[in-house]
């Protein structure tokens, strides 16, 4: 499997728009998985799943569970099977540089503790295809509550300039070592909310490097609220170099 990247953050800090941002940086082929019910990342990158014939991991499991949908021509396939198949042929965005994956709003509908047994097992397999795999994952550490993934390289923690922030990190750290998540790096990252004389708070946490601040770039806003892709973003577009620049310092 190549390196695992998970990039987390408060709901409005820009953790998305850095996720879509590193694409353009990240050694290819690269898997994006999708893993925030807000759905934002495919949107960011300028992809429409449902008019490109899509699913979300999380369609797929409710029609396993009710026997609906392409789920119920598959007969009595092995549940992993079931699952893995329908992964590959339903859910697997494909493009030139990347494959992406969501999971989907309704993930935390129901019970799926079996189900996410089994994908603990198939996504892995699936990312050893790619050489980076990037999780645009929840504010709230839900995914780490799952264990779909508890052996992370690289975790970015996207900041927005609030006492909560300063506090989820804390709690990041804390759950990791409370359910045996292992991460190599955790990488703080400040957004435009911040000013350069706010950051020195972001350098002093113990565990952690903070590696630098975006800033606000009116080009990313008027992308996203045009549904066009931030990989296009120009190379002059602060933003962009500023993520290209954090990248490097993390080594890639």
């Amino acid at each position: 499997m190549g390196k695992l990247i998970v990039v987390t953050g408060r709901g409005g800090s820009g953790k998305t728009a850095f996720a879509a941002l590193a694409t353009r940086f990240l050694p290819t082929p690269q898997l994006l998985i999708d893993a925030d019910a807000d759905q934002s990342l495919a949107a960011m990158l300028g992809i429409n799943l449902e008019e490109s014939g899509i699913s979300t991991i999380s369609d797929v499991l409710y029609d396993i569970q009710t026997s609906g949908g392409e789920s119920a021509n598959l007969g009595t396939m092995p549940l992993p099977q079931k699952i893995e198949y329908l992964l590959q042929m339903s859910c697997l965005y494909e493009s030139n540089d990347f494959d992406l994956l969501s999971t989907g709003v309704k993930w935390t509908q129901g019970c799926y503790c079996f189900p996410n047994e089994i994908l603990r097992g198939i996504l892995p397999e699936l990312a050893k295809g790619y050489v980076v795999t990037v999780v645009d994952a929840p504010g709230g550490l839900e995914h780490i509550n799952r264990r779909i993934a508890n052996e992370i390289d690289d975790l970015f923690v996207v900041m927005d300039p609030s006492s909560k922030a300063l506090r989820n990190v804390e709690r990041l750290k804390h759950i990791s070592a409370e359910i045996n998540i292992t991460y190599k790096n955790i990488y703080l990252v400040a957004n435009h909310r911040f000013s350069e004389s706010r950051v020195e708070p972001l350098q002093q946490i113990k565990g952690t490097t903070y590696l630098g601040r975006i800033p606000a770039d009116e080009q990313v806003e008027e992308y996203d609220w045009n549904n066009r892709s931030l990989r296009e973003l120009p190379e002059s577009s602060p933003a962009l170099q500023a993520v290209g620049e954090i990248l490097q310092q993390a080594g890639y």
